[in-house]
């Protein structure tokens, strides 16, 4: 069965946009205010930055401002993410955006007359700067990227042009992309992007997977040459950007903001590639066996330990898996989940031109709003959970920080929605003791969860950090470079145990995150954090729970180190990334020892 379009989705499978703003019209007299408080801003204050006073005057401002462009951006472009064929929205959008770009170009002399003055002006200006403080420390670390005002003006005038990769990548994928129903078994079965990403990947039936695969490959490979183009043209732009500001390399500039070093970024990706291979692969090898595969092929590798004990969930059955699961986190963490379900933060409809995979978005001053494509498994509850731990994150921070300190690194802002898989999974392992319901959940965490962070986007971060390094040679790419570059990653990853089949190379074109500069790496780290803080709360209890919610509301007050040993979590050194993945081997090991022991029980 096709995919429903947008307007014949029941209203209560999606999110209400009202919490935002009632109406369209009540959004546009916020653009409004942002139109009048950017020339009452002119006016009061440009060529007047000089003292602390005035500078933090203009800041208390430029909250206000940042508020106000967070609602009205996260209003139309939310609306966008379900519905791609929906030209009104997109108009809504692109109108909106451009008007956020214009009021960001004209005040882009905020920035350059702050970074003019003294150092004691600066200091003298942090010193009463309250929810501005770390504003101001940034722009004294950024000091010497910063460029001409000119020229940072011009730059914040063309920010809606420079998104246009990333809006290319999208229409591509979610609006002209049509797919072709494929054959396998003797019958006819639709074909959709999310239909494979959330249904025949995870299929039992191998001829039926490895068709869809086949089929779902060779769609993608008839648009490799537009999605190349469109990431070569991001990558160079990245690469220019660096350059104007006079970073060494397009890593050191797209790791400034997440406020980490190459060291932390290389370990991730180093460590796991050559120290978990050796368990996915056994993880592989067990799948084969318990499938009886004729070989293992990448198109193989979602399909579960054990099909027919996946029970199906639905959305109402999945709130008390989430509530019990995530209630060592306290009452009012309990009480958020309900809400969320209660007043539609979660999009769960299935329909066609939604965004795939699934996020949230957390706008200041409201709630959060989680897209996702619910298919009634368990998998979804653990994307669920995830959601909320971001949901979670905001939350905490948003109510504790001033907007300008919420602005949380990516290398840390997984680890709150990571932490929430984990919860759910140690909460079900504790309510049943039988050994085929703890090899299912334990099958579960090592399909999903630590796949899913620690190995698919490890992998890209992998083939992501090769691109870059063509880029910083003066290179570009294009769609066979790409490809030859990400099943290059896959073999070295899967070695022999892993056939990596027609099409596995086009993975390059099936994820948004290499528009989001080095994010992919981030989700593995911050799923170390996340297992290491875990553990805590197992052996500690109350102290490490209370430990995690400081480390929820102190938003990007502090440093991801920082938030790490806040946490009681030193990621400064190998031991919590090996640790985590020696935790993800033990439970491997337990899986296969399961199976054996269910198989000789069966005997």
């Amino acid at each position: 069965m096709s995919l429903a379009m947008r307007n014949e989705v029941p209203v209560e499978l999606t999110w209400d946009l009202s919490l935002i703003y009632p109406t369209e019209e009540a959004m546009y007299r916020d653009v409004e205010k942002m139109k009048a408080l950017c020339a009452s801003m002119e006016e009061r204050f440009k060529g007047k930055l000089t003292t602390p006073e005035a500078i933090c005057d203009c800041l208390n401002d430029l909250q206000e401002m940042t508020r106000l462009m967070t609602l009205t951006g996260n209003y139309t472009d939310l609306a966008v993410s379900v519905d791609y064929y929906d030209s009104h929205n997109q108009e809504r959008n692109d109108r909106v955006m451009n008007i956020i770009s214009d009021i960001n170009s004209r005040l882009s002399f905020i920035n350059s007359e702050i970074t003019e003055q003294s150092e004691e002006t600066l200091k003298a200006s942090i010193a009463i700067a309250g929810g501005s403080r770390i504003y101001l420390e940034d722009i004294l670390r950024r000091k010497p990227h910063q460029l001409h005002p000119e020229t940072e003006r011009a730059l914040s005038a063309l920010s809606q042009t420079l998104n246009t990769p990333y809006q290319i990548y999208n229409m591509t994928k979610l609006a002209d992309m049509k797919f072709d129903s494929f054959h396998a078994n003797n019958k006819d079965y639709p074909l959709g992007y999310s239909l494979f990403e959330d249904d025949y990947e995870y299929e039992s039936d191998t001829q039926i997977r490895r068709s869809a695969f086949d089929a779902f490959s060779k769609k993608l490979a008839q648009y490799e040459n537009t999605t190349a183009a469109a990431y070569n043209s991001q990558v160079q732009t990245e690469k220019t950007m660096a350059t104007l500001r006079g970073f060494e390399s397009v890593f050191d500039s797209l790791l400034f903001d997440q406020k980490v070093s190459r060291e932390l970024y290389d370990r991730q990706i180093d460590l796991i590639t050559t120290k978990l291979s050796v368990h996915m692969r056994k993880y592989a090898r067990l799948l084969k066996k318990i499938h009886k595969l004729d070989r293992m092929t990448f198109a193989d590798l979602k399909i579960s330990v054990d099909p027919e004990y996946d029970p199906k969930v639905t959305i109402e059955g999945s709130k008390e898996y989430i509530e019990k699961g995530l209630s060592i986190l306290g009452p009012e963490y309990v009480d958020m989940v309900r809400e969320a379900y209660r007043d539609r933060w979660v999009d769960f409809a299935k329909n066609q031109g939604k965004s795939t995979g699934g996020f949230c978005a957390s706008p200041y001053g409201t709630n959060s709003f989680i897209l996702l494509s619910w298919n009634d498994r368990m998998a979804d509850v653990f994307t669920l959970a995830h959601e909320l731990g971001h949901a979670g994150h905001f939350r905490a921070c948003n109510n504790a920080q001033s907007i300008f300190d919420t602005d949380v690194s990516s290398y840390f802002v997984e680890a709150p929605s990571t932490m929430n898989e984990l919860l759910m999974a140690h909460y079900l392992l504790q309510s049943n003791d039988d050994k085929r319901f703890r090899r299912w959940v334990l099958s579960c965490q090592i399909s999903n969860t630590y796949y899913h962070n620690f190995v698919t986007h490890l992998m890209e971060a992998a083939y992501q950090r090769e691109v870059y390094r063509i880029i910083d040679n003066g290179g570009s790419v294009q769609a066979d470079t790409l490809s030859s570059i990400m099943k290059k990653t896959l073999q070295d990853f899967w070695g022999d145990d892993v056939e990596i089949c027609d099409g596995a190379e086009l993975t390059w074109m099936r994820q948004p995150h290499y528009y989001m500069g080095l994010y992919s790496y981030t989700y593995s780290a911050g799923l170390t954090v996340a297992t290491q803080v875990c553990k805590r709360i197992e052996k500690e209890g109350q102290t490490a729970v209370d430990d995690w919610k400081k480390v929820l509301a102190a938003g990007s007050t502090l440093t991801p180190v920082e938030l790490a040993a806040l946490a009681k979590v030193d990621i400064t050194t190998d031991a919590p990334l090996l640790d985590t993945i020696e935790t993800i081997g033990d439970m491997i090991d337990e899986i296969c020892r399961l199976t054996d022991e269910l198989e000789e029980e069966d005997k």
